[in-house]
């Protein structure tokens, strides 16, 4: 094999490779966003999620970027474990249809197709019509590149190391395995089949050999969903299991048909002379009858991943869940008991609700003081949880109104709504002191000495509240709502002498443009958690006068 044929398959395989990245790139920014908002709002339907897995997956072109974006969804308690398992069966039916558009005899005008797409890019002015010729330019790049590839191989077939490779993988296993690692390297199973496609087309590997390298790349498309899910929570890692496991299996019941039953023979036959479309419909094949297969085991993966990865009652408080308000007895005979229960359980989710948004507060203050970013991933973890339990505690405190009889019960249930709403802005303003940190680590903002001391006051001085509003009023609630009043008045008194001081540096020259920005950004924010807090404090100082 000459170094001309040696460049031809190193620039063919580039080419096919861009052309899919490129393909899949203007395919996701054509219908990406929306994409993952029906995934979102996926409900726990098996056929639905199946459809939904295999239309996001057809359109983005990668099982592998659906799985990661499931895993993403479970970690954040947006999608529970039997959802995940319908979305995979559906992306790995829908990675087939790479395989059968590249099983397409277009190559002759590939170059044709490629100029077209080109074309609208440069061309058109309308944004969705340039990544629509994104699409085209990447599918006609994509068969330029396979052409070549298939072209610089031809030479293979009388190269005797290259011939003695590949009768190995005539033995099921080798082929597997081979399959296996070399789509754990490239990371893509769609471009792995579309480089199989192309050294069967050149002849130097039968479809029957192929057929076991193909089961073999089911199971390496796994790796980008395991490599993804370092780091996350076990419910996450576990979506990777079911992933892995529905391919082990199917590679498992095809392998064997295959050794027992001429199951290549007969998709042959069915698919014609194209050995480009017999690996095509033998990928779709697999994917298909082993989702149709699993669909009645759904769930029991679900608990095979639960029971490899069984989950620590410590890590549990981390997953999005309502901790105290397990359901809400909304029955006409519900009984004055149930109604001091559902309130008792209310009052203990929306306590939780605002220790977690006290702790935002306090990291989001501190990680803006050091300037590092590096700490805010929590903040913003534990803001998405605080998101999660105003929506979920708000809709069980709307059933409990609907049924709830007792008058000072349901002005109960209006100010623990009110409180849900005041803690979610408190969050909200946390995360907008997040935002200033990540500002001033890329723009490498510098701040006075006496500026830095006046937002280390600004903490204390939340903290301080936090600590007045979280002392359980024993008898005097007056008492302790006018400490938590004066602990607001004092943000207030606090945010006019830092804004006049804040002043006087600008017009001293002490201040850059964006430090000066970021600061009365922050004094914004600092004036309106202390006022956030107070609204609360009111809610609870009600609730406890009611009871009385």
């Amino acid at each position: 094999m000459s170094s001309t044929n040696i460049l031809g398959l190193l620039g063919g395989l580039a080419l096919f490779l861009y052309g899919m990245q490129m393909m899949s790139a203007g395919l996701e920014s054509v219908a990406g966003n929306k994409m993952k908002s029906i995934l979102e709002k996926l409900t726990s339907n098996r056929f639905l999620g199946i459809i939904v897995g295999a239309i996001i997956t057809a359109v983005i072109q990668s099982s592998s970027a659906t799985t990661v974006m499931v895993v993403g969804f479970v970690n954040s308690g947006m999608m529970t474990l039997n959802q995940a398992v319908w979305i995979i069966m559906g992306a790995n039916i829908g990675t087939t249809i790479t395989g059968q558009l590249i099983a397409l005899d277009v190559g002759a005008i590939a170059p044709l197709i490629a100029f077209i797409g080109v074309a609208l890019v440069m061309f058109a002015k309308n944004q969705r019509v340039q990544y629509i010729g994104e699409i085209v330019a990447g599918l006609g790049i994509l068969f330029v590149g396979m052409n070549m590839m298939s072209s610089s191989m031809i030479p293979l077939r009388d190269y005797p190391p290259f011939v003695n490779l590949m009768t190995r993988f005539s033995n099921p296993l080798i082929g597997i395995i081979a399959g296996m690692i070399f789509t754990a390297v490239i990371q893509s199973s769609s471009a792995s089949v579309g480089i199989l496609q192309a050294l069967a087309l050149s002849g130097v590997i039968s479809f029957h050999d192929a057929a076991f390298v193909l089961f073999g790349q089911n199971i390496g498309t796994c790796i980008t969903a395991i490599l993804a899910s370092i780091g996350t929570e076990r419910s996450a890692k576990r979506t990777t299991i079911i992933h892995l496991s529905f391919n082990i299996i199917g590679t498992i019941l095809f392998t064997v048909v295959c050794l027992i039953f001429p199951l290549t023979d007969v998709v042959a036959k069915f698919s014609g002379t194209s050995i480009t479309r017999q690996i095509a419909n033998m990928h779709t094949l697999f994917n298909i009858t082993t989702s149709v297969l699993l669909i009645p085991f759904g769930n029991y993966l679900a608990k095979f991943a639960t029971f490899v990865l069984p989950e620590k009652a410590s890590e549990k408080e981390h997953h999005q869940h309502l901790k105290y308000i397990k359901s809400v007895d909304t029955s006409v005979d519900a009984n004055f008991g149930t109604s001091a229960i559902n309130m008792e359980n209310l009052h203990n989710e929306i306590e939780r609700m605002l220790n977690m948004a006290k702790v935002n507060v306090e990291a989001s203050f501190q990680a803006f003081l050091v300037g590092k970013s590096t700490t805010l991933a929590d903040v913003e973890k534990r803001e998405d949880y605080i998101d999660y339990l105003n929506k979920e505690i708000s809709r069980a405190a709307a059933k409990m109104m609907v049924h709830e009889t007792n008058e000072k019960a349901s002005k109960n249930i209006r100010s623990y709504l009110d409180m849900t709403t005041n803690i979610e802005r408190i969050g909200d303003h946390a995360v907008n002191i997040c935002d200033y940190t990540k500002r001033i680590e890329e723009n490498h903002i510098e701040f006075s000495e006496v500026s830095r001391k006046e937002m280390q006051q600004m903490r204390q001085i939340c903290e301080k509240m936090f600590e007045v509003v979280n002392k359980k009023p024993e008898e005097d609630t007056q008492k302790w709502l006018d400490d938590v009043h004066n602990s607001e008045n004092y943000i207030d008194k606090k945010t006019e002498e830092f804004y006049q001081n804040h002043l006087d540096r600008i017009q001293r020259g002490e201040c850059n443009d964006e430090a000066c920005i970021i600061f009365s950004e922050m004094l914004t924010d600092f004036e309106r958690i202390g006022d956030h807090t107070w609204n609360v404090a009111q809610q609870m100082a009600k609730i406890i006068e009611r009871g009385k």
